[in-house]
């Protein structure tokens, strides 16, 4: 569900989880460079993105596979599990294709690599889940 933004311009509300804070600075940054999208929550563990998830009801998040505890791909289902589940991304380091298996595993939307990760995937990413 996007939401209003200013203007009534949609506004897609993203939750990012990664546990490396230099890549979750560098995803929150990509989604502060791309108009459209704004960061609503921060998480770097799959437990912490589970209960933030439910606070702060996000249109998309970008997961990353490799967390501590519970990976991205369970906290990917677990979230799908949801009424209102929002779209999920998984980002990692792997190749495409365990990217693709990964989201196989995990019914997330989509699989970026983050070496590729800019602007121009995200929205790619999240057109794509809309179609």
């Amino acid at each position: 569900m996007e939401r209003e933004g200013v203007g009534d311009v949609a506004v897609v509300r993203v939750l990012v989880v990664d546990d490396v804070v230099a890549y979750l600075g560098a995803l929150v940054a990509v989604v502060d460079e791309t108009p459209g999208f704004e960061v609503v929550a921060e998480a770097s563990s799959g437990e912490d993105a589970l209960v933030v998830a439910t606070q702060s009801l996000p249109d998309l998040v970008l997961m990353d596979v490799h967390l501590p505890g519970i990976d991205g791909v369970e906290a990917t289902r677990r979230l799908l599990l949801g009424a209102c589940p929002p779209t999920v991304v998984l980002l990692s380091t792997y190749d495409d294709d365990a990217g693709q298996q990964f989201v196989a595993e995990s019914g997330a939307a989509a699989y970026v690599h983050k070496a590729v990760f800019g602007p121009d995937r995200l929205e790619q990413a999240w057109s794509g889940s809309r179609t």
